[in-house]
């Protein structure tokens, strides 16, 4: 059957288990990942600018 406090014994040996990255590990990570949004994100930017310019310029005739 369910035991609620049986779980959380095996939950908390389970994350004892858990190889933890350290801080400076951490820090690089999530300064990769900022800086790999910001980069998609400026791309998805410039090409939705050319893509707004491009539909103007065919449907409008600008």
């Amino acid at each position: 059957m369910f035991s609620p406090g049986q779980y959380l014994r095996e939950v908390s040996e389970e994350v004892k288990k858990v190889s933890w990255p350290s801080r400076k590990q951490t820090i690089e990570m999530t300064i990769l990942v900022v800086g790999v949004s910001l980069l998609i994100s400026a791309y998805i930017g410039a090409l939705d600018y050319v893509f707004q310019q491009v539909v103007v310029k065919v449907l409008l005739g600008a």
